[in-house]
This record gives structure tokens, sequence and C-alpha cells, in this order.
């Protein structure tokens, strides 16, 4: 298919002065607050994967730059970030078509090469500007990137279905790329929603057990029986089979907090989970998902 550069050019920014800072200024200073606020953390080998929330700054921003911090100094031949389409629905896994996202830091262009190698996958996997034109969950990522990465390109994935067939498709397609490449995945999602905090603790510590066993296959199963909530389960599921398909098994859960940590409401909180996925020493690669 081909793209309509006039149409599908730079991607602008849809939640700035909403989710975080529109101003360059502040939003530069709001990132390295939060960045500099993070402990020193163990190195992680390999990193090729982070879980990461998609909130507003205030809300998630803090727990979104424990996964983050550990990018600093490193570099990426991309990075392919996957989330939920949280205003459309569609039959399918939609990648930008146009040439890049812009945000206050300035435009993170798309990666043509790496979007028209997980174009070639087929399937699910289709060029569309579904599910990105007002979505925010990998909007917000971008600037906390920006930041610690300087220069990069990326490919955006949204799905707008999550069910296992199109967790297994996209696992699949990004192990693939991420076997000949250094890429970094990035699965964009946030835990319960609106649940009494003990409630949404309980759900949310059901996610994290599962994350840290790092079976990808048993995320879908408790997602799709609804065992815990998370927007963003199809993107992590993908995200965490693409990873142990290169060898990057090894997950660790860097932080956790809910909405009510930030406002002090505990009857309605939303829970939020950053985590990061390397590599074992002599890990060998494993069958690819189908």
């Amino acid at each position: 298919m081909s793209r309509e550069k006039t149409k599908y050019g730079l991607r602008r920014p849809a939640v700035a002065g909403m989710f975080y800072p529109e101003a360059p200024a502040d939003l530069e200073r709001d990132l390295d607050t939060m960045l500099n606020r993070v402990p020193s953390q163990e190195e992680l080998r390999g990193l090729r994967a982070v879980v990461v929330p998609h909130a507003g700054y205030p809300y998630s921003g803090f727990t979104a730059a424990h996964a983050f911090a550990l990018l600093r100094g490193l570099q990426y031949d991309c990075v392919i970030a996957v989330g939920p389409s949280h205003r459309e629905y569609f039959n399918g896994i939609s990648i930008y078509p146009g040439e890049g996202y812009e945000t206050p830091l300035g435009v993170v262009p798309v990666n043509d090469e790496v979007r028209s190698l997980l174009l070639a996958e087929g399937g699910a996997l289709m060029e569309s500007d579904l599910g990105h034109r007002s979505e925010h969950c990998i909007e917000v990522q971008l600037p906390f990137l920006q930041r610690t990465l300087g220069g990069f390109s990326f490919v955006p994935v949204i799905m707008g279905d999550q069910k296992r067939g199109m967790c297994e498709q996209l696992a699949s397609a990004l192990a693939h790329i991420a076997r000949t490449r250094n890429v970094l995945l990035i699965a964009s999602s946030d835990l319960s929603h609106y649940h009494p905090y003990n409630e949404a603790v309980v759900l949310d510590e059901r996610v994290i057990r599962t994350v840290e066993q790092s079976s990808w296959t048993t995320f879908i199963d408790k997602f799709e029986d609804e065992s815990f909530e998370a927007c963003g389960g199809g993107p992590i599921a993908s995200v965490l089979g693409a990873a142990a398909c290169i060898g990057a098994d090894r997950p660790k859960v860097l932080h956790y907090s809910t909405s009510g940590d930030v406002t002090g409401d505990m009857t309605a909180v939303v829970g939020y989970l950053s985590a990061a996925i390397g590599t074992r020493p002599g890990q060998a690669e494993v069958a690819s998902p189908q």
C-alpha cells in the first residue's frame, strides 16, 4: 500500500498540556525530576523490553521513570512501542503510516525499514492511522525516550483487538525483527481500573506475579479469563512472547503504584507497573510463537 505522505506526515501531539506539560522547558524539568528520583538500580543484562504505564505524568510518571532510567547510555537500532486502542475499536493491529510522531521535544521519526519488515509479516498487521490519531498510550512514552535515548527512530503499533490470535501474530512478528536487530520493545499498559485500593492491589499482584514468571501464554490465559485487569494486556503478552523468543526471559518488576498514592483517594484507583526484561547468560533462543 502506498503511503499517503500528504495525509500522514507527522502525527501531532494529542495530549500535550493534559497528560504532560506542553512547554518544552517544563516538560524537560518534569522528566528530569522523575528520572533523578529513581533510586540506583542493579544493571539488567541485555535489556530488550520494558512494560510501562501510560496515564498522566502526575499519576504514573514516576513509575514509568523506573524503566526509562535504565535506558540512559544505551543505544538501539529501533524502538517498537505497542499499546492498546482506548478510543476506537478495529479488527487488527495498526502501524502508523506517517513519517513520525511529534512531541514538544521534537520529532521522533518512524523507522521505515522496520515498519516495512513488520508489515511484511502480514496477517492482522496493517498500515493505518486507526488507533493512532488521538491515542495517548504511545505518545506519553516518547518524551521519556527522547530524554534518555536522545536521537532514535521507532515504530508505533496499536492493537485494536487483543484476542489471543492477535497476540500470537504480533509476538511472532516482533520476534522475527528482534532476532536480527537490536530493538527495544515497549509494552504500554495500565493495570486495574477504579476498584477500591485493597481490591486493586490483589488484582495487580496477579499481573506482577505472572510477569515475573515470564510466561506469555499464562499471561494470555489469565488476561482472557479476567483473572486480572490490564488495559494493555495484549501488548504485554505480545512483548513477553517476543522477548522470550530471543532469549530475553529475565523479567524484573521495578515499581508499582496506584493513582491513590498521588490523590489520596483510595475508593477507586488505577494501578501502574513498570518492569524490564533482559537476557540470561547463555540463554538459548526458543521457538517462535505461532
